[in-house]
């Protein structure tokens, strides 16, 4: 299946690099581009994409707002948004993810890690950059249940390859580069993702990245050989 894509930014020459990155690529293909955000609207109802790749700032018309109302629309199709920006202040991120985007990512992101993001989007998964994962992690750990409730029954359905896997997409490693780091395929760490996010009842990847954080995995407070949590 082809990912259709749709570039939202002011920039011409963001547009072209875009394009340059995403054109080799067999299953991505970028179907339209608006440079403002009263274009973004119209074009995305028409075209109808599978993932609407769009910066903050967008003249009369801002990414955030295209997304809020592209999201409070009852679309028939399942579209998913990704917001590639300069701005990774807090309020940007939280804005965005507030207005129902499924992605955050930064410019400077490298092209590897814009075509698995969008890919993983697609696919109906959530990404954020690095950069802005732990400030997300202050506003997601409250949610979860205290670590008490969390520790035991399921920490112990893990394996120790999946713990491992936590370990690393909790220091904000793509698919990618998880499998370069234990030397298996994208497909092996993407089933151990997705196992993950099913036995811990987690919706995505930024909340692995919570419970991580809050279970001691991503620390080093559990065994990187087994879900068995270490003395302290």
């Amino acid at each position: 299946m082809t990912v259709r894509v749709i570039v939202c930014d002011e920039l011409g020459l963001i547009h072209a690099g875009i394009r340059s990155i995403l054109s080799p690529v067999p299953d991505i293909e970028v179907v339209g581009a608006a440079t403002d955000g009263s274009q973004a609207l119209p074009l995305v109802m028409r075209l109808r994409p599978d993932v609407l790749l769009t910066d903050i700032p967008l003249g009369s018309l801002s990414g955030i707002e295209v997304t809020r109302r592209l999201m409070a629309a009852d679309l028939s199709w399942p579209l998913r948004v990704l917001v590639l920006t300069l701005l990774d202040e807090d309020e940007h991120v939280f804005d965005a993810l507030r207005a129902g985007a499924s992605g955050f990512l930064v410019k400077g992101t490298r092209p590897e890690q814009l075509i698995e993001a969008i890919r993983l989007l697609a696919d109906g998964q959530a990404v954020l950059a690095p950069s802005v994962t732990p400030r997300l992690l202050k506003e997601l750990v409250h949610r979860l249940p205290p670590p008490s409730s969390l520790t035991s029954p399921l920490m112990q359905t893990l394996t120790a390859r999946e713990v491992q896997v936590l370990q690393l997409v909790a220091q904000g490693l793509s698919n990618v580069e998880i499998a370069k780091e234990l030397s298996v395929g994208e497909a092996t760490v993407k089933s151990h993702v997705y196992h993950l996010r099913l036995k811990l009842h987690l919706n995505d990847r930024a909340q692995l990245v919570a419970f991580a954080y809050q279970t001691g995995i991503a620390d080093g407070s559990v065994d990187s050989a087994g879900p068995r949590l270490l003395s302290s």
